[in-house]
């Protein structure tokens, strides 16, 4: 991961955190959406994604989130250096082998990861 690709992820990282601090679960799981979308290809941060979404849930009692998470930290865990869905949110509410739409600032920067 370089250097602009960490630091997009751990802003998205402590801007979640703050939201969760607030109160604002919906923003606290947009940022680890964009957080997601930013690590999904390096399997320490992929699963660190899931893990904080799972805990996440578990804070609000999603058991939909909580059980969705389970699977998706093996699944991270077990292939994110061979194939993801590019785009792909991370959520249960969504399938985990669909591919999504990035977002334009998100593009931008996993463009730039291999430099």
């Amino acid at each position: 991961m370089n250097s602009s690709l960490q630091t997009a992820y751990l802003s998205e990282l402590f801007a979640a955190r703050q939201a969760n601090l607030s109160g604002d679960t919906e923003l606290a799981f947009n940022h680890l959406v964009r957080a997601h979308i930013l690590g999904q290809r390096f399997t320490l941060q992929h699963v660190h994604v899931h893990w904080l979404m799972l805990r996440l849930g578990v804070r609000v009692g999603d058991i939909r989130e909580v059980v969705g998470q389970l699977s998706r930290m093996v699944g991270a865990a077990l292939f994110s250096r061979i194939w993801v869905p590019s785009g792909n949110t991370g959520r249960a509410n969504v399938s985990a082998f669909s591919s999504m739409p990035i977002p334009d600032d998100l593009r931008i920067v996993l463009e730039h990861r291999d430099a």
